[in-house]
């Protein structure tokens, strides 16, 4: 009988541990992990540190504008949003059409205000915004907006007809204006930007500087992320925390085609992405390669996985530059000092061991997948193609301490750690002491301060990065410009990135990066050393998910992704 009881007992415990773990993985929303090796501490992608830490990757589909990069890295209008028309001249007008069904999450119509902002905010003529860049911004003179109206003509300069306007008021440009102007007091951010309303502009940039803040765990409730991060696009965001990552969800505003997936999980820096990686719980894998080791995606759910298939246009290569970019003060001040700081680093070496099978690159401003690079590429770099010791030592100062370089970079990451350590190995035996500064708390604003040198992946980024087009990170050398992180400065280069700004001529845009590429070598303000690998997986699970070689990274279409 007592055995009978038991194996009654156990039969029920059974049912009732069935029924639980039943009730238990219904209760767990059906979602795509989506794993990025971004940092996201803001809803602006456009500010210094939203655009180094890449929060495009997590919100392309998030903040649509009239444009975006499909996975080639080449603007694609963007129709569902509107229009954007050249107008007859010989003077650049574009006329701006916003759908008339084009609503953020909200329930607020999306305006031209929002072409305002943007421009006021990244043009660099007023004081108080600190954008990433002011690259294109700065050749518009007005934005002609009526508040509220769906439609805005944008004149530019005299002479400034820009190649990539059409890369402007694209994806994720165009932030919420009306959470601004309800937040700093006014009826609408057109006015007082028309009317230079000095302290009214003060308090918009301050907000558009800070006021999107993301820090996981603290966004509020529901009210409160509506509020205050309404969506334009197909996703709007849901959540953000440490262990649950940051939750998009399908945005029933949304005028266009519906996403396929009603939920995707992003999992940036500072989340537990790693260790759903390790759990194999990961669906989409874009990450910097090896930032996570060597781990890769084993399924999602326990299967196989597969490298996520590459753009269907193009045998486009990679679009960012990985480099060492020096502060142009303190150590790096003369030029001497980079060189022979250049002179040890190892670049053949770093190339075999680091690059995915890339190869030694040797432009600063083009990656090998950009429209340009290639033809200009073994034209430079030469002297620096592997290490000289005997150079390096020679330009050091004559009894003079050993020279102490302190080389940040966002970690944890494996291969930069690694990267790091085989510079140190080969610099000692320059007399050159490197340490490593690599840190999670690590921003591009540290160059300079408690660092001599960055390793990017392009331009002034720490994750993906890059266009098809090169001008956007030729910006970064650009003396007045934000997205020059080490300060260099040159008049030269100056003039020619704005002339290549406005170039149409193939054999022109080559002979201007011919000038700037001279100039960046001479001067050495950052090292180039190899197209930057990324890792781009998917799960065999998924269909429809096709690795983007820009900023914007695979996310570029995440509301077409499916999951069977």
């Amino acid at each position: 009988m007592r055995q009978r009881r038991l194996i009654w007992l156990g039969v029920v415990l059974a049912v009732v541990a069935a029924t639980l773990m039943s009730c238990s993985s219904g209760s767990a929303p059906r979602t795509v992990n989506y794993l990025v090796d971004a940092r996201v501490g803001t809803y602006n992608p456009n500010t210094v540190d939203g655009s180094a830490d890449g929060v495009l990757m997590a919100f392309t589909r998030t903040l649509p504008g009239f444009s975006y990069l499909g996975p080639d890295g080449r603007v694609v209008a963007d129709h569902d949003f509107g229009t954007a028309t050249p107008e007859p001249g010989d003077r650049l007008r574009v006329r701006y059409a916003i759908n008339p069904r084009a609503t953020y999450s909200d329930q607020v119509a999306v305006t031209c205000d929002d072409l305002v902002l943007a421009w006021a905010a990244q043009s660099g003529r007023f004081d108080g915004f600190a954008p990433a860049t002011t690259a294109g911004y700065r050749d518009i003179e007005s934005v002609d907006c009526t508040p509220g109206s769906r439609e805005a003509v944008v004149t530019f300069a005299a002479g400034r007809n820009d190649n990539e306007w059409d890369a402007l008021f694209g994806a994720g440009a165009l932030l919420p204006s009306h959470v601004i102007a309800r937040a700093v007091g006014v009826g609408s951010v057109v006015t007082p930007i028309r009317g230079n309303d000095s302290a009214a502009i003060a308090r918009i940039a301050r907000f558009w500087n800070t006021g999107w803040t993301l820090t996981p765990g603290r966004l509020g409730d529901a009210a409160a992320v509506s509020a205050l991060f309404p969506s334009a696009g197909p996703y709007r965001l849901h959540s953000y925390s440490e262990r649950g990552g940051l939750v998009l969800v399908a945005n029933d505003s949304w005028w266009g085609p519906a996403p396929v997936e009603k939920r995707i999980t992003v999992w940036p820096r500072g989340t537990d992405g790693s260790e759903r990686l390790k759990a194999g719980d990961v669906d989409v894998m874009d990450t910097s390669a090896n930032t996570y080791g060597d781990q890769s995606v084993s399924g999602g759910s326990g299967g196989s996985a597969s490298a996520a298939p590459v753009s269907p246009t193009s045998g486009i290569g990679r679009l960012g530059v990985e480099q060492i970019v020096m502060s142009s003060s303190g150590l790096f001040a003369d030029p001497a000092m980079r060189q022979a700081f250049a002179y040890c680093v190892p670049r053949d070496q770093l190339a075999q061991r680091f690059s995915g099978g890339a190869g030694v690159w040797n432009l600063h401003i083009a990656a090998p997948g950009s429209l340009t690079g290639v033809a200009l590429s073994n034209a430079f770099g030469g002297d620096h193609a592997r290490a000289d010791l005997t150079r390096a030592r020679a330009l050091l100062p004559a009894g003079g301490a050993a020279p102490v370089v302190r080389i940040g970079y966002l970690a944890p990451d494996y291969r930069r750690a690694a990267i790091v350590r085989a510079i140190a190995d080969s610099c000692a035996e320059a007399g050159i002491t490197i340490r490593d500064m690599g840190s999670p708390g690590f921003t591009v604003g540290d160059l300079g301060r408690s660092v001599d040198a960055v390793i990017t992946a392009g331009g002034a980024s720490l994750a993906a990065s890059g266009a098809a087009d090169p001008i956007r990170d030729a910006y970064a050398f650009v003396g007045a410009d934000p997205l020059n992180i080490g300060g260099f400065g040159s008049p030269r280069v100056d003039d020619a990135v704005a002339e290549l700004a406005v170039a149409t001529d193939d054999t022109a845009r080559i002979a201007l990066m011919r000038t700037i590429e001279t100039e960046l070598w001479a001067q050495m303000p950052a090292l180039p050393l190899f197209a930057a690998p990324r890792t781009q997986q998917t799960a065999d699970t998924m269909r429809t998910v096709v690795s983007g070689a820009a900023r914007s990274a695979t996310g570029w279409n995440m509301d077409r992704w499916e999951m069977s």
